[in-house]
């Protein structure tokens, strides 16, 4: 073998994988003697390339070891080259902290890199992993980068090991994106229809899956940053999504505890959908279990099957992610839709309504009956605190009657207790006014004595005698309930 060949082998071997002896920052400069090692192959040539160089060749079963690095190099030949050395066909790096295989790794010695081309799999000693088909990796060198780095292009996936602070296994997060950069063994970037995931605690199932156009994930720190059209989805027993410009999450010992979504944000569970400015959720066993919306544009909205609520901010307490307490906080208003089993609404009172400075909704959270299939917890209680004011359909006394009776009431204080989703009591506190309007009959009213008007024939007009008909039919009385105004209190109303 010639001296450029010797010379070739060892500065391959000491350059692909020097994961193991990494410079730190702070530590000493490698030295320049190149690390001894060992070759066997099946056969040895060097020629010099026209405008290349001197090249060498080793061809058949080549493999190089590096005892005092505890390095093992394999392929089915290599070549080197003035400016790098290549590994080819069915290469492979083995060291103690960091394994790769693929059909080329290619050194280059100037700036400390290797690149990784074709059917590329990489394992560190964590047993975290990346698959692709184009991997580089840049060992930390004093003077030139403090820590290692590795890219991946060609949307390659990473599956990130994790352990919780005892150092028990936690279920992994994989990365997948169209590039991937990875700064030392905790910063990781990824751009382009990013797409990580994150199975349940029976490894079995996804608990979690993020989505976006770009993501950075700090593991040291437990923080997760999705930009550009981000989404996350629970996919736990009660599934739950999250929107918005950018969003945030924070975990605590590997478990994730924290999401912030900002800008047009918007969270739907099968309980209610909140929409707002900034949504703050909060979760437990990758369930939600507190909720808070704020907002200097758009105001904060919540929207359950039976109550919507809308306020400058909301503070919505959902323990195992069943809704259990709103407070809706400055202006804020609620609406419902009105039982009409008994009776029919129309236009322009189709809802019931309460308003308040601040009011707090809570809902039953018990165990429903086997036969109810609601997805969302029903409506208790409704308190409204400051300047309150309420419209409430009520079921009119008469049985005949199918029109609602309307209650309005403005009062410091107003709670309205509900029974199965229905008004049951409406309590006032201080100031109380309002009307209730009553829906009855309409009825024609005659004077005494007089007979009643003969039967009307189809087609004809009936005629008194000496009298000529109206040329112009007469207009019947109203049956607008605001002409039968009854300022009475039901026998429910408590002031």
């Amino acid at each position: 073998m010639t001296p450029r060949g010797r010379l070739g082998v060892v500065l391959l071997a000491a350059g692909l994988v020097q994961r193991a002896g990494a410079q730190q920052p702070g530590a000493a400069a490698p030295s320049k003697k190149p690390t001894p090692c060992t070759f066997k192959s099946d056969r040895l040539a060097s020629d010099s390339v026209p405008g290349t160089g001197q090249v060498t060749f080793w061809g058949g079963n080549v493999e190089i070891r590096c005892p005092q690095r505890n390095i093992v190099l394999r392929g089915d030949s290599a070549e080197a080259f003035p400016d790098h050395d290549q590994l080819v066909g069915h290469a492979s790096a083995d060291e103690p902290r960091f394994h790769v295989t693929a059909d080329f790794l290619n050194y280059f010695p100037n700036d400390e890199r290797v690149v990784a081309v074709g059917n590329v799999h990489a394992k560190t000693q964590s047993g975290s992993t990346l698959v692709g088909p184009q991997a580089e990796y840049k060992r930390a060198v004093v003077r030139i980068r403090p820590r290692e780095q590795m890219s991946a292009i060609f949307h390659p996936t990473i599956t990130i090991v994790q352990r919780d602070s005892t150092g028990k296994l936690a279920p992994p997060l994989t990365v997948v994106a169209d590039h991937v950069f990875m700064d030392g063994d905790s910063l990781v970037y990824g751009g382009g229809q990013v797409e990580i995931t994150r199975p349940a605690d029976n490894l079995k199932d996804t608990a979690l899956t993020a989505t976006g156009d770009s993501a950075f994930i700090d593991q040291g720190k437990e923080t997760m940053r999705l930009m550009r059209n981000p989404k996350l989805v629970g996919k736990r027993d009660h599934p739950f999504t999250l929107t918005g410009t950018l969003i945030d999450l924070y975990s605590t010992n590997k478990k994730l505890t924290r999401v912030i979504s900002r800008a047009n944000a918007k969270a739907v569970s099968d309980s209610m959908t909140l929409t707002s400015d900034t949504i703050d959720l909060r979760v437990k066993n990758d369930l939600l279990d507190h909720a808070f919306a704020w907002s200097s544009v758009n105001r904060a909205k919540v929207v359950s099957p039976s109550q919507n609520m809308i306020a400058d901010s909301l503070d919505v307490t959902m323990p195992g992610q069943q809704m259990q307490t709103v407070r809706a906080f400055h202006k804020a208003f609620t609406q419902g839709r009105p039982d009409t089993t008994r009776y029919k609404v129309a236009p322009p009172d189709t809802t019931d309504w309460l308003r308040g400075d601040t009011i707090v909704a809570h809902f039953d959270t018990s165990a429903r009956a086997p036969r109810d299939t609601s997805k969302a917890p029903r409506i208790q209680q409704l308190v409204a605190l400051g300047n309150a004011s309420s419209l409430y359909h009520v079921a009119p006394s008469d049985t005949n009657e199918r029109r609602a009776s309307l209650n309005y009431v403005t009062a410091r204080d107003i709670t309205v207790a509900f029974d199965s989703n229905k008004v049951a009591t409406v309590t006032t506190v201080d100031s109380v006014s309002g009307v209730f309007i009553e829906a009855r009959a309409d009825t024609t009213t005659r004077r005494p004595g007089a007979s009643a008007a003969p039967p009307k024939t189809p087609g004809t007009t009936p005629k008194t005698p000496g009298s000529t008909p109206p040329k112009t039919p007469v207009k019947p009385p109203s049956t607008s309930l605001l002409d039968e105004q009854v300022l009475r209190r039901p026998a429910w109303y408590r002031p």
